[in-house]
């Protein structure tokens, strides 16, 4: 199991801002090779739940609230490090940024904005998110909305 943080925006270091930042740029900027606009205001409502192994971040998502981003709860930038998603800290960071929606939210419900090719990782028995609507291009990338009820 990584070592997780869970941290509001003005709690994160300097230093870990600058890895979560990076790390979302490596995977969705350059892996994705997808120009867009990542920095995009939201960070300063967000939860950030970090996972470090060996003081190196290799997973993170963020929260908000409901009504910060979608209506209801939500999780989004859900990023694991290239080289580690063999090892299955996909699962392990959303069940803590699940965990930890429930805990600082009092939400079970949770939205999210899944690229369409990780459906079945969304919606298989250990997570349990389900499809809702038709799919859309955000970013340029085909995404499916999805609910945990």
């Amino acid at each position: 199991m990584l070592e997780y943080r869970i941290k509001s925006y003005s709690d994160l270091t300097k230093d870990e801002l600058y890895a979560l930042l990076q790390l979302r740029s490596e995977v969705f900027v350059v892996e994705q090779n997808c120009v867009y606009q990542d920095i995009d205001g939201k960070d300063p409502k967000a939860f950030h739940v970090l996972g470090f192994k060996n003081e190196v971040l290799i997973a993170y998502t963020r929260l908000f609230k409901p009504g910060d981003y979608f209506k209801e709860a939500s999780i989004g930038r859900v990023v694991v490090k290239k080289e580690e998603r063999q090892h299955s800290y996909g699962h392990e960071l959303m069940e803590v940024s699940i965990e930890a929606i429930k805990e600082h939210f009092k939400e079970k419900v949770v939205k999210i904005s899944a690229q369409s090719y990780l459906k079945s990782f969304y919606n298989n028995f250990f997570l349990g998110f389900k499809e809702e609507g038709e799919e859309y291009l955000e970013d340029g990338i085909p995404h499916t909305a999805m609910r945990l009820i």
